[in-house]
């Protein structure tokens, strides 16, 4: 009889580890060493990979770039949403709501080809103005910037990483607000009764603290914008997702050549996934 519960107390706990085991991640490692294998011995891979790198370069570069503009206007939004102005508060919702409420391939359209020119013609507009009342030079830069393309001097990558960034900014103040509101009032009511003012209890007290629990759903939305800057491709910037339509159509190599496109993004998303893992168990031992 013992022998028998001790045999199914075995087998439970088998499964139990088993279940509790990272398939997931085990059968993304496979296909993974399976890719890389074959990128090692088979020349169409190679040929794709050599194509896709600068892409990848690219790509990472318009995902940090517009992500650190993007926390900072997400914290400086959240403040807002924060904030008991009422101008201040309610400029700070309209652009949260606004944002959130559009997709991100049409901020991005409307980034690169409506607000882009018409920022583009003010500049110039001043910039000719100060020169017909002989404040600068008939050639100074703001009227150049401008002239009769308007906006079309700008790099599109520069669009881009502009219209990630305003999107990705409402995403982060939501996540800021949450954070800061998740501070009890009585942390802001005793630094303020030690003599700080509001500005002084947010940057020693408050922030601290928020920003130590907002770091994994920001890293979640790190993971997130880096899949969404594939949306940039349609601007033709030179992604990993652009070069490998050009490469496709090049070559007709669809399945190879999105199969390279899918393992690129798959490894960045995978190795983020874990870091952002890794953070939230450290904060949850207090060990960060």
């Amino acid at each position: 009889m013992n022998d028998t519960r001790n045999s199914a107390s075995t087998q439970v706990r088998l499964t139990n580890t088993l279940a509790g085991l990272p398939w997931w991640l085990l059968i993304v490692t496979l296909a993974g060493l399976f890719m890389i294998y074959s990128f090692y011995t088979d020349k169409t891979y190679n040929s794709i990979f050599g194509f896709l790198k600068a892409g990848l370069i690219v790509t990472m570069r318009v995902t940090f770039i517009s992500y650190a503009i993007a926390i900072t206007l997400g914290l400086l939004t959240g403040l807002g949403r924060v904030s008991k102005n009422p101008i201040i508060y309610n400029v700070a919702t309209l652009y949260v709501q606004v944002m959130r409420g559009l997709p991100i391939l049409v901020t991005i359209l409307y980034v690169s080809f409506v607000i882009t020119p018409w920022l583009m013609a003010q500049i110039n507009w001043v910039g000719v103005s100060l020169a017909n009342i002989n404040l600068l030079s008939p050639d100074n830069v703001l009227a150049k910037l401008g002239d009769r393309s308007a906006g079309l001097n700008v790099d599109f990558e520069v669009r881009a990483i502009a219209a990630l960034s305003i999107s990705y900014g409402a995403f982060s103040a939501e996540i800021f607000r949450a954070g800061i509101e998740s501070i009890g009032r009585g942390q802001m009511e005793a630094a303020r009764s030690l003599g700080m003012n509001y500005f002084q209890a947010m940057r020693h007290v408050i922030l601290p603290q928020a920003i130590r629990r907002v770091l994994p759903p920001l890293g979640n939305d790190f993971i997130a914008m880096l899949k969404e800057s594939s949306l940039v491709s349609v601007l033709g910037v030179q992604d990993i997702t652009q070069l490998g339509r050009l490469y496709s159509a090049s070559s007709f190599e669809y399945l190879k050549t999105y199969n390279m496109v899918a393992l690129m993004y798959l490894i960045m998303t995978v190795i983020l996934s874990l870091g952002v893992k890794i953070t939230e168990k450290r904060l949850s031992t207090d060990g960060f």
